[in-house]
Parts: structure tokens; sequence; C-alpha cells
């Protein structure tokens, strides 16, 4: 227990150090000293959430913020493979992007990750998206989720715009919208008519299971 629990620590570590190469060695050790890939995302998360909250408290910048993200994403393509689902069956589709204006993509590249690892068949449209492009992908998918992240200021009210086109053309009740990005709280979404707020990647797929009613 005590190995395992330093091989957690570890790679709790690797996130905030940003170390995308020694994260890859230790989760293979990882799972092959046979601990449960939810526990190693879990350890993921910690760190995860420990590196956010210093760049919300300003003290790292975004590179290093990007960094850490590149390692989550490095121990992911790992681990996903590994991981047996309870059924074949997906729960629901999400449409995820950064929206128009804003180019930073790493926020909900994690949140897409942690969608597919819970089931979710996603479809990233990247960053800098404009509104129709949203649209058309929605209809085209059937999207139950609409995810749609906004790391600056200055791009959140195109959160709002995507809303308000959605209803313009009459299927804002056929998708739940989920919003996100390190300026957004749950004050703006209540104000923009969203259905729920990820202040991250965990916590933005709990509020899509929730939405979908999976349990």
């Amino acid at each position: 227990m005590a190995k395992e629990n330093n091989i957690l620590e570890e790679l709790t570590q690797l996130i905030i150090d940003g170390d995308d190469e020694k994260i890859k060695e230790i989760t293979k050790k990882a799972l092959n000293t046979g601990i449960d890939p939810y526990i190693i995302i879990d350890a993921l998360n910690k760190g995860m959430k420990i590196v956010s909250k210093r760049y919300d408290d300003r003290d790292i910048a975004l590179p290093e913020l990007i960094l850490a993200g590149d390692a989550f994403q490095a121990s992911m393509d790992i681990i996903k493979p590994k991981i047996k689902r309870k059924s074949e069956k997906k729960v629901g589709r999400l449409v995820i992007g950064t929206v128009q204006y804003d180019i930073h993509t790493l926020g909900h590249e994690l949140v897409k990750t942690m969608m597919e690892v819970e089931g979710f068949e996603c479809w990233d449209l990247g960053g800098d998206v404009p509104d129709e492009k949203f649209i058309e992908k929605v209809k085209e998918v059937n999207a139950d989720i609409l995810g749609l992240s906004a790391l600056m200021t200055t791009s959140m009210p195109k959160q709002k715009d995507v809303i308000d086109t959605l209803k313009k053309e009459g299927i804002r009740d056929r998708v739940k919208v989920i919003v996100g990005g390190a300026p957004v709280s749950q004050e703006w979404a209540d104000k923009i008519g969203a259905d729920g707020y990820g202040k991250d990647a965990i916590e933005a797929t709990i509020v899509a299971k929730k939405l979908l009613k999976i349990e």
C-alpha cells in the first residue's frame, strides 16, 4: 500500500512539475503495479487542481498551466486504452470548443479527455470557433451537451452569442450547454442562460452527467 501511495504521489507531483516525459514512465509503472486506472486518474486530477488553484492565485503563469495539461494528457493517453467500461454503449454526445476570438484550448481539451473516460462520444472543434460552426456540429451529431470554453474576459460574451444563436435556430431545448474557462463563473453561467458551469474538467464532467441524469 505504501508503494502504491508513493507512485500516486509521484504522479501528482509530475503534473505539478509539468513533466510530460517522466509521467509516461510512472504511469506505465502504476498500471504494471496493478493500480486501478481510475485511482491513477484521481492522482492526476489532484495535481491539476493544485496547478489550477496556483494559476487562479497568480502564483504561476500560463506556460506552467500548459505544461501541467500536457503532462495530464500524456498520462491519459496511456491510461485510456486500459479502462474497462461497464458497457460499450456511449452515454452521450459532446460537442466542445473554445469560442471565437479565443485561441486557448487547454481547458476544454482536458474536459474532452475526462468526458471520453466517462463514456461520452466527443467532437472537439478546437479554438477560435465561430458561432455557426458550433450550431452546425450540434445539428450534425445531435449533441446532448455543448461545451463552450472562454479563457479571456473579452471572449466571454461569445458564449452568450452561441446560446442566443441556438435559440434563433430553434434548437436550444435539444442540447444542454455547459460553460467554463478561467474568467467564467456560476454567476455568469446563470446570467447568459447556460445549463451548467464547470470550474475544471472534473466538475464539468460531473455537471454533464447530472444534466443527462447519468448515474
